[in-house]
């Protein structure tokens, strides 16, 4: 496998990023690595990035109801995954803390089209929406086993009309100055992609669902109901060139990670 090349268009870079506050949830830990032991506690964030001539989402984490009502969103399953959250976890609420309006959002990048990370897409009526090959087909007819992390009627099927990109090639420059890259990393779902954010310190990728925690990563471990695992490892391995070039990784659902970088933290 050859490291992925990031593009050369331009010496861009974001202004910040933070993760926004984000539910917690419970599960055993091999729920989401292949062999893992324990439990384990972990958010399930979205990522705003600010850039002089953009305001960028990836990912827009669950549907506002979830954290206005978790039983009635969840059923017994919010008592189940012990989920812990509040209404001013609500995307909109955290963007107009900041100042900011959903009809700001120039782009939303969706990692994928599970609930915990599409469930905001329908608050931002202007954004660009950009999404990896085949995952809104994926997210209208997933496998029975992948079916209960997806909620297409009520997170997506409402922008079936919408323009959607559709990421084709490995490597995607969003804003064509190389501050901001889509990569595919398939395996978790047909479509799952990664965003590396160049800020003026570091650069930071962002990886998705591409691992849920940093033991799969170090083991090569996919997680348990991944479309295809063999790219899915495949994928890892691409995340591990990545930081092996310098890259610092942030995933997403790794409560270390979370603990490290930290909610509503700017970093640039």
């Amino acid at each position: 496998m050859t490291h992925p090349r990031l593009p050369t268009s331009g010496p861009g870079t974001a202004l910040r990023l933070r993760a926004l506050d984000a539910p917690l949830m419970t599960t055993e830990a091999a729920n989401l690595v292949v062999g893992a032991g324990g439990t384990v506690t972990f958010p399930a964030p979205a990522f705003l990035i600010e850039h002089d001539r953009a305001l960028v989402l990836f990912d827009t984490g669950f549907a506002p109801r979830l954290s206005d009502d978790p039983v009635g969103y969840f059923g017994e399953l919010a008592d189940v995954l012990q989920v812990r959250t509040h209404p001013g976890q609500r995307i909109d609420r955290q963007l107009a803390a900041l100042g900011f309006d959903p009809e700001d959002v120039t782009h939303v990048v969706l990692s994928h089209g599970h609930s915990d990370h599409a469930g905001g897409v329908r608050l931002f009526p202007r954004a660009q929406l950009l999404v990896g090959p085949g995952e809104l087909s994926w997210s209208r007819s997933p496998s029975p086993a992948s079916a209960r992390y997806f909620r297409w009627r009520d997170d997506l099927e409402p922008l079936a009309a919408r323009r959607w990109t559709t990421v084709e090639s490995p490597v995607h420059d969003v804003l064509g100055d190389g501050s901001l890259t889509v990569l595919h990393t398939p395996g978790h779902t047909p479509g799952q992609l990664s965003l590396v954010v160049r800020l003026p310190a570091r650069s930071i990728v962002l990886t998705g669902d591409t691992v849920h925690l940093r033991e799969g990563l170090d083991r090569l471990a996919p997680y348990p109901h991944d479309w295809d695992p063999r790219a899915a490892v495949q994928s890892l391995q691409q995340l591990r060139m990545l930081e092996t070039a310098g890259h610092t990784l942030w995933i997403g659902h790794d409560p270390d990670d979370w603990a490290r970088f930290g909610p509503l933290t700017p970093h640039s």
